[in-house]
């Protein structure tokens, strides 16, 4: 998991520009609390020229992707990005990404706030790429009225930072100060009260320019006093359920599915992120629970632990007899598993009331563990198991050479299925539960299913696992 403590500075953007933040930090770190700091850079091809209103970001974007990648690995809890360009699409990089990237601009907007409070009217020296994006305008609200260069001033200020002999050349070149303090007497002359750099180079240049009537913060610093500061806000990572699939595949497709239609969407985005630890080779349950095979505790927990690695927010494990090893993982795990069990008691009792006998259709695994059994008695619910003949029709119909883990969803299984819920209703259950996600592969979730000349009703667990799923989605966004 990411340390806390630690900060990693992307550095190769602008090669002088992360050598000023790095030594910055170092220096604000020496009257703050200790820190870890590393400093990543490595050759980054097209920065001349990136600040053009055209000039295309997706070498940019990949290169810093790739960098807070190295940093995730090695457990850096957050990073700076000192870069404005990088910054225009901050956005898209954090939800790829667990290392919390703090804002440059939420430093600058509370540098203001504390440092220059009377100020309303904000010059900007930033590049035409970033003007054309609004970064200033979207960060700095109202009443702060932000001022760019006019015309000239703006092409002079793109020459002293791109051109020859610019600022990322990593040379003080007398013409690049000239034209940088050209664009300055712009914006005081157009009424600006505070300067910001939008160019992280700039603040190594600050020496070098001519007095100033109009104060310019040195952003870099700004920004690694605010990171010393414990200013890791970033944007919130969207919400993802992490999936032990193959348990089985099929039932792992279906619930899947079900967590797409269960989600209220307008587009693709409004959708519930997942990732799907597809794993068939995990043993048995049944076998283990039953008889002599492989125990899958091990399994289970490891593919766990890959979801937990992957940043998923909860686990979810479409396999009603696997949840008989649910309590064995759970302590040692930092993310908890939706029970999908509890979920299915606790709808069965609210739906038909704590009198109502329920039904259950399970594997022989599933009966024997008795996890099935103790959710029902935690909710007050009286279940009902097959007989003896009934329940070999269940197993048949699950795992038969004719049954739904052979791919058949008609004929002989369902025959079976059929033939197990009639049997349950006539002993009176108001309800059958489904205990095995491949069976509503076979027979779907029905309130008033007549069957045998009785009605009742037939849960799906896997549906309600993933309505729990949507529903806790939903609740990380409020």
């Amino acid at each position: 998991m990411p340390h806390p403590r630690s900060l990693g500075v992307v550095g190769g953007l602008g090669v002088i520009a992360g050598a000023d933040l790095f030594v910055k930090l170092i220096r604000a770190s020496v009257a703050a609390a200790a820190r870890d700091i590393v400093f990543e850079q490595h050759p980054f091809m097209g920065a001349r020229g990136a600040g053009a209103a055209d000039a295309p970001q997706h070498a940019r974007k990949l290169y810093v992707f790739e960098v807070l990648r190295a940093f995730e690995q090695r457990g850096i809890g957050a990073a700076l990005l000192p870069c404005f360009i990088s910054h225009t699409f901050l956005g898209e990089l954090l939800p790829s990404t667990r290392v919390a990237v703090i804002d440059m601009m939420t430093a600058l907007r509370a540098h203001l706030a504390r440092r220059h409070p009377e100020a309303r009217r904000v010059g900007v020296l930033t590049s035409d790429y970033v003007r054309g994006h609004g970064l200033f305008e979207r960060s700095l609200p109202a009443p702060l009225e932000v001022i760019h260069p006019r015309p000239a001033a703006q092409a002079a200020l793109m020459r002293a930072v791109y051109g020859d002999g610019g600022l990322q050349t990593g040379r003080l070149d007398a013409a690049a100060v000239g034209l940088l303090d050209e664009a300055l007497r712009d914006l005081a002359a157009q009424g600006a009260e505070v300067i910001l750099p939008g160019f992280t180079e700039i603040p190594v240049a600050l020496d070098a320019l001519a007095e100033r009537s109009v104060p310019v913060v040195d952003c870099n610093l700004v920004y690694a006093q605010h990171a010393l500061d414990g200013g890791q806000e970033g944007r919130p990572r969207p919400f993802k359920v992490g999936v032990i699939g193959g348990v089985g595949p099929a039932a792992t497709v279906d619930f899947m599915d079900k967590i797409v239609r269960n989600t209220p969407a307008q587009r693709d985005q409004d959708h519930v992120r997942m990732t799907v630890e597809h794993d068939p080779q995990i043993p048995d349950r049944t076998e283990h629970l039953v008889g002599d095979g492989p125990d899958p505790t091990v399994a289970l927990y490891a593919a766990a632990k890959r979801l937990e690695a992957a940043d998923a927010d909860l686990i979810a494990i479409p396999c009603n007899t696997a949840h008989a090893f649910v309590e064995r993982i759970q302590p040692y795990l930092a993310i908890p598993i939706v029970n999908m069990l509890h979920e299915t008691v606790r709808h069965a009792a609210a739906r038909f009331g704590a009198s109502a006998p329920v039904g259950l259709l399970a594997t022989d695994g599933t009966i024997a563990s008795r996890v099935y059994h103790d959710a029902a008695r935690a909710a007050g619910l009286r279940l009902l198991t097959p007989d003896a003949a009934h329940q070999a029709r269940v197993m048949e119909a699950i795992y038969g050479p004719a049954g739904v883990k052979a791919g058949h969803t008609t004929g002989d299984c369902r025959d079976a299925l059929m033939a197990a819920i009639a049997h349950l209703a006539g002993r009176g259950a108001a309800a059958v539960i489904l205990g095995c996600t491949e069976l509503p592969l076979i027979q779907p979730a029905d309130e008033a299913l007549v069957v045998g000349g009785r009605r009742v009703a037939v849960l799906d667990p896997t549906d309600l696992l993933a309505r729990a799923c949507v529903a806790q989605a939903a609740a990380s966004r409020r």
